[in-house]
């Protein structure tokens, strides 16, 4: 059967009491964002849920995209009749010919806003049951856990009836708690950590740091396609690619290669927290787990963190490895992730770093360079790129010579 209309429910945003107004609005815009191409589509928010009248559009697509939505909870298909028995037993047997396996169990949950309709919520309950026993085979009742929920909504204009429930990604609409900048690298975390910072409702722009002539076109192509996938769930997202070639050499050149790392880690913080500045954010997110490599120790933190006082927020810090790596598979980022094309944070990476550096070094090595022009240098040469969701940059000779290393 042809559904009409989808019906959405809200999960946390139940407990944001005189806010739920602007949280339900902002959900509406992310959902209307992510179904844009069908404009047949009609969207109707309301306090417990939302209305989206498909008016042809195809459920299967929409249903993709609203699994992608932070915020949602659950959703339902539904179909809508005119308001009579007959019509709602006929529709009632059609779903569950269409769901109904021997073997399966069932119930019926009416739902009636509209009193003044003739049959209440357990007589409708008991027709519609008694009706669907008259024509299906080895059918079972369950109330308490049934494996197929058959919801019948009686309002003031029609009967919407509905036979599956869906699970969203739940969390916070994107954009309700604010904008942030991410540290994106080309690896495993830091796409993770992204994901979990877009389900807390963040909006973040992405900050990526690259070497040219030491790291390659495609190198800064993948981080870019990573935001592609990431933009599903967002919508957009803002992609700031930083130029970082030079303060890698000059560190590489001037300072104790043991500080190498921490050095070059204070400058991207540094140049991070220009960048949220100047684009409006509140917080710095990043991939760093702790104790993963030497920059993400306690000591390391402590060392580069010192540049700054703005919140540096680390989604995935205790999480360990295979954690991280089912969460990317899940989200869809893990595969790409793995590419061999090398980042910036690779290939000036010293072969002894120190793993509990002392912020006093720290500060007096970085005290010997000239700070603020590698910084300004930088932020003169960075690239703003909106990538949309699934949005392609590597092409396909570049994913073979990948698949063959």
């Amino acid at each position: 059967m042809e559904y009409t209309e989808v019906m959405v429910r809200y999960g946390e945003l139940s407990t944001k009491g005189k806010n739920r107004k602007d949280f339900i609005n902002r959900l509406a815009t992310n959902v209307e964002r992510v179904l844009k191409d069908f404009p047949q589509i009609e969207f109707h928010p309301r306090h417990d849920r939302m209305h989206i009248i498909l008016n042809g559009a195809p459920f299967a697509e929409v249903d993709k995209r609203l699994k992608k939505v932070f915020g949602i909870q659950t959703y339902s298909p539904a179909i809508k009749i005119p308001k009579t028995l007959e019509d709602i037993e006929k529709t009632s047997l059609e779903l569950m010919n269409e769901t109904f396996k021997p073997g399966m169990t069932f119930k019926v949950n009416t739902k009636r806003s509209d009193h003044k309709f003739e049959y209440d919520t357990n007589q409708l309950n008991n027709l519609v049951g008694d009706y669907l026993f008259d024509h299906i085979d080895h059918l079972r009742a369950e109330m308490k856990h049934p494996d197929l929920v058959l919801r019948i909504e009686v309002r003031q204009d029609a009967v919407y009836i509905s036979n599956q429930l869906l699970h969203g990604v739940g969390g916070m609409p994107v954009g309700t708690a604010g904008k942030a900048v991410m540290m994106l690298s080309g690896g495993i975390d830091s796409p993770v950590a992204s994901w979990l910072a877009l389900k807390r409702g963040v909006d973040i722009e992405m900050v990526h740091f690259f070497s040219p002539p030491y790291t390659t076109e495609k190198a800064l192509a993948k981080a870019k396609e990573l935001t592609g996938i990431l933009a599903n769930y967002a919508g957009k997202i803002n992609f700031i690619a930083v130029p970082f070639a030079e303060i890698q050499e000059t560190i590489k050149e001037k300072l104790p290669e043991g500080y190498l790392m921490t050095v070059q880690r204070r400058f991207m913080l540094q140049l991070a927290d220009r960048i949220r500045a100047m684009r409006g954010g509140l917080a710095i997110f990043n991939g760093e787990s702790v104790g993963q490599v030497a920059s993400q120790t306690l000591q390391s933190m402590v060392a580069i963190n010192d540049v700054t006082t703005t919140p540096v927020i680390r989604p995935v810090a205790t999480m360990d490895k295979t954690e991280i790596i089912a969460k990317a598979e899940k989200i869809g980022t893990f595969d790409l992730s793995i590419q061999p094309f090398e980042d910036c944070c690779t290939i000036f990476a010293p072969p002894r770093p120190k793993t509990k550096p002392k912020l006093e070094k720290a500060r007096e090595y970085e005290a010997r360079l000239d700070v603020e022009g590698l910084i300004q240098r930088a932020l003169d040469g960075i690239e703003v790129t909106p990538i949309y969701p699934n949005e392609k940059f590597l092409d396909d000779k570049a994913q073979e010579d990948a698949d063959l290393l």
